[in-house]
C-alpha cells in the first residue's frame, strides 16, 4: 500500500471478499481530487462518487468487469465532496491471490475535467469530444441512434438581467439534469446549446425520449439570486447503422433552427426541407452583407387611412429584399438573420436615408404632409447612438422630424429598458414619432404604455380579423382605443380587410386604419399615383346599429 500512496493518480482499493465491496484504502491524491478524507471514504462502496447520477451507460461496463474479474477503462461523471462534478478517467485492475481468485480491485482515478474534448464550465463533452464519442458508438441493426440538439431560449436575457454568474449557473444546472439521462453522450456544443445521443432499440420511441428530456428540464431552476423557468427549442434526428455522425449533427441543428422559428418552439423532427432551409439561411446571411451596396433593397408602401374622411394620412414603409436567386423576400425571411449577423445596422441606415429622401419628395408640395412609419430593430438602439443618427439623416435630407415615425415590435424583449426609454424621449423631443407594432400580442404591452413616450400604437391584425363575429375582440379593440385616447396616443388598426371591419373599428373610436381593404403594399411610383388619384372610398353602412345588434345577440 505504501507504494500506492506516492503515485500521482488517485488510487482506491476495494475488497471484493467483503459484503458490498467496500473501499479499504485510498491515497493522498484521492483525497485531493475528491475532497473526501480517507476516513470518510473507507467502508463505502466506490459508487458513492457517482452521487445520484447512476444512469451513465459506462457503469454497465464497470459492473461487467467486476463480475468477470477483468480490467476495464471508462470515463465517468463523479462528484466531489462539495458537489461539483469532475470527469473521472477510471481504470480498474483486479488483484488475485495465489489461487488466482480476485480478492481486490484497484481503481486508478485521473481527473480529466479540463482535458481536451471536455467543456470546462459544465464538465460535459465539448463539440470535439462529442464527435469522438459518436465515432466510437457502434449501433447494431436494427437499433437506431437518436441525436437531440437543444437551445436555451433568451439565454442572453439571463446574462443581461441577472449577470453572467447566474448564466453560468443555469448552464451548469441544465448540464447536471441532462447528465442524469441514460444517454450515450451529453455535450455542450455552444454558448447555450446542448447535444445528446441515445441508442434506441426502436426508432419510433424518438419523440417519446425527446419529451422525457423536456420534462426533465421543465421544473424551475434555482440559481444564485434568481429562480426561473427556462424555455427550450429542440430539434432531433434518427440515424441507423453506418450513419455519418457529422451529418446527424447537421440534421439535428437544422431541425433546431426550425423549432426556434415556430410559435411556441415545439420539438421538431428533422426533415429534408430543414437542411435545405439551413443552407439557404447560411447563403442569406452571406448575401445580406452585400444587399445594400448591390442596391437589392427596396420599400413597398401601404397607405394608412383616416377612417372618417377616407383620406390617405400616412403610410408604412415595408422593407423588401430583391434577392437574385430567391426573388422578392419578405422581412420575416431575413431580418432575424440580419440581427444575428449585424447586417441590420447597414440595412437600417440605408432604410432611414432612403425613406427620408422619399418623404421630402412626396411632401414637397403637399398642404397636408404624409407621415411615414418605418420598422427599426431594437438592435439598432443598443449598437449605435440612434438619436444622433436620426438627427444626422434629417439634416442631410431636409426631412422634417414630424413626418417620421419609428416603429418597433411590441413582443420584443427590451434588453436595456432605461437606455431605450432615454433614446425615445430624445426622439420625441425632436418631433419623431414612436410606434409599437403588433400591440396586444406581447407579454408587456401595458408596461410599454407606462414606461415609454409613445405617440402611436398599432392594434394587431389578429384582433381586427373577423371582428364582427367576436364580442371579446370588440371589447379588446375598444379598450385599446380608450387607452390611447386617455394617454393622447394615436391608435391605428392593422389588417382591415372587409367593410364590416372598417365600419366597426371606426364605430369603436379608432381614427386610422390600414389593410388590404384600402390597398396592398405597393412600390413608390404606384404609391405616388395613389396619392394623386385618391382612394375613392364609399361610405360604409351604419356600424353602430350592427354593433348594437351583435352585442345584443352575445348578451
Amino acid at each position: 500500500m505504501l507504494a500506492l500512496d506516492h503515485v500521482s493518480d488517485a488510487v482506491l482499493v476495494a475488497d471484493m471478499r467483503l459484503r458490498g465491496h467496500p473501499i479499504v484504502h485510498v491515497n493522498p491524491a484521492f483525497e485531493a481530487i475528491t475532497g473526501y478524507a480517507a476516513a470518510e471514504a473507507i467502508g463505502k462502496n466506490c459508487r458513492y462518487l457517482q452521487g445520484n447520477d447512476r444512469l451513465q451507460p459506462e457503469i454497465a461496463e464497470v459492473r461487467a468487469a467486476l463480475a468477470e474479474g477483468r480490467e476495464c477503462s471508462v470515463t465517468l461523471r463523479n462528484y466531489r465532496r462539495d458537489g461539483t462534478m469532475f470527469r473521472n478517467a477510471l481504470r480498474l485492475v483486479p488483484f488475485r491471490d495465489g489461487d488466482g481468485q480476485v480478492t481486490h480491485f484497484i481503481g486508478l482515478i485521473r481527473d480529466v475535467t479540463h482535458a481536451p474534448g471536455i467543456d470546462r464550465l459544465t464538465g460535459l463533452l465539448d463539440r470535439y469530444g462529442l464527435l469522438d464519442r459518436l465515432a466510437s458508438i457502434d449501433v447494431p441493426a436494427p437499433s437506431a441512434l437518436l441525436l437531440v440538439k437543444l437551445d436555451i431560449l433568451r439565454f442572453h436575457d439571463v446574462n443581461n438581467g441577472f449577470g453572467y454568474d447566474a448564466g453560468d449557473a443555469l448552464l451548469r444546472s441544465v448540464a447536471a439534469r441532462l447528465a442524469t439521462l441514460p444517454a450515450a453522450a451529453v455535450a455542450r456544443v455552444g454558448t447555450n446549446s446542448f447535444t445528446l445521443a441515445f441508442e434506441l432499440d426502436d426508432a419510433d420511441r424518438a419523440a417519446s425520449v425527446v419529451d422525457d428530456v423536456l420534462a426533465l428540464l421543465h421544473p424551475r431552476f434555482v440559481l444564485p439570486g434568481a429562480s426561473l423557468t427556462a424555455q427550450f427549442a429542440v430539434g432531433f434526428t434518427v440515424g441507423f447503422t453506418g450513419a455519418d455522425p457529422l451529418q446527424l449533427i447537421r440534421q439535428a441543428g437544422a431541425a433546431l433552427q426550425r423549432s426556434k422559428a415556430m410559435p411556441a418552439h415545439p420539438p421538431h423532427p428533422y426533415a429534408e426541407a430543414d437542411e435545405r432551409d439551413a443552407r439557404n439561411r447560411i447563403r442569406l446571411a452571406s448575401d445580406l452583407q452585400v444587399a445594400v451596396p448591390n442596391q437589392e433593397l427596396l420599400f413597398h408602401y401601404q397607405p394608412q387611412i383616416d377612417l372618417d374622411s377616407g383620406d390617405i394620412v400616412g403610410a408604412e414603409a415595408l422593407l423588401r429584399w430583391d434577392h437574385g436567386a430567391f426573388g422578392l423576400q419578405q422581412p420575416g425571411r431575413f431580418i432575424a438573420v440580419a440581427e444575428e449577423t449585424g447586417a441590420i445596422l447597414d440595412i437600417g441606415a440605408w432604410g432611414l436615408r432612403t425613406l427620408a429622401a422619399y418623404m421630402v419628395k412626396v411632401n414637397r408640395h403637399r398642404r397636408a404632409p404624409i407621415r411615414f412609419s418605418f420598422n427599426v430593430s431594437v438592435v439598432e438602439f443598443t449598437r449605435r447612438d440612434m438619436v444622433a443618427f436620426v438627427e444626422q439623416v434629417l439634416d442631410e435630407t431636409g426631412c422634417r422630424a414630424d413626418w417620421l415615425t419609428l416603429e418597433l415590435t411590441e413582443n420584443l424583449m427590451v434588453p436595456e429598458p432605461q437606455q431605450i426609454r432615454r433614446a425615445f424621449e430624445r426622439l420625441r423631443r425632436l418631433g419623431v414619432g414612436i410606434s409599437i407594432d403588433d400591440f396586444g400580442t406581447g407579454y408587456s404591452n401595458l408596461r410599454y404604455l407606462e414606461s415609454f413616450p409613445l405617440s402611436e400604437i398599432k392594434v394587431d391584425r389578429s384582433f381586427v380579423h373577423d371582428l364582427a363575429h367576436s364580442a371579446a375582440k370588440r371589447v379588446i379593440v375598444e379598450s385599446i382605443v380608450k387607452l390611447g385616447a386617455a394617454l393622447d396616443i394615436r391608435v391605428v388598426a392593422e389588417g382591415i380587410e372587409t367593410e364590416a371591419e372598417r365600419a366597426i373599428v371606426r364605430a369603436l373610436g379608432c381614427s386610422v386604419g390600414q389593410g388590404y381593404l384600402f390597398a396592398a403594399p405597393m412600390e413608390d411610383l404606384a404609391f405616388q399615383r395613389q396619392l394623386d388619384d385618391g382612394l375613392g372610398l364609399r361610405e360604409g353602412w351604419d356600424a353602430r346599429r350592427l354593433l348594437t345588434m351583435l352585442d345584443g345577440d352575445s348578451a
